[in-house]
């Protein structure tokens, strides 16, 4: 198949024409992502104070109409012939294997996060996320990078809790601060 020349069987086998109009699975991916994002948008209860042009409802319904713009438009694109292409600077060896070490440790960093976050608070379980993944990711300055994760995930904190309004469990830390 890589030459470009077929034998009319191949070419009729419902798997090359998968293989060769493989992007339809991302247009189906989006086009179940904007029907799930519209469903949750057009279900949601909204209470009456929260009602005005721009409600809860608005965003939602945008972004899953949008999603089902762009699932239709590459649906058509690849039926039409249309094929992405590599970008030129990607930086990936293909041939390498997957570094199973780095996804093992980012995913036991953001699980530890998620479990450590309500009785720690966001400052201490942000401050290890951000210095898990920094390890994970081969930084290995153990000096700087505990002091720069407390820094990041307290500045996040106040500007969320603040700033934005957001609030996120602060922890036995906020007692102290």
């Amino acid at each position: 198949m890589t030459t470009g020349t077929r034998t009319p069987a191949e070419a009729r086998t419902p798997r090359s024409w998968l293989r060769e109009h493989s992007e339809i699975g991302v247009g189906v991916l989006l086009l179940l992502l904007g029907v799930l994002v519209l469903t949750d948008a057009l279900t949601m209860d909204v209470d009456l104070t929260q009602r005005g042009p721009v409600g809860p409802r608005t965003v939602p319904v945008v972004v899953g109409t949008g999603l089902l713009l762009v699932a239709v438009l590459l649906a058509v694109d690849v039926l039409r012939g249309g094929r992405g292409e590599a970008e030129g600077g990607e930086d990936i060896d293909l041939s390498e294997p997957s570094d199973w070490r780095t996804v093992l440790l980012l995913a036991g960093v953001f699980l530890a996060h998620a479990v450590l976050i309500g009785p720690l608070g966001f400052p201490v379980s942000g401050a290890l996320l951000f210095w898990g993944s920094a390890y994970a990711l081969g930084s290995r300055h153990y000096d700087r990078d505990p002091l720069i994760a407390a820094g990041l995930s307290l500045a996040t904190y106040f500007v969320f809790d603040n700033l934005l309004g957001v609030p996120l469990p602060g922890g036995p830390l906020m007692e102290v601060l």
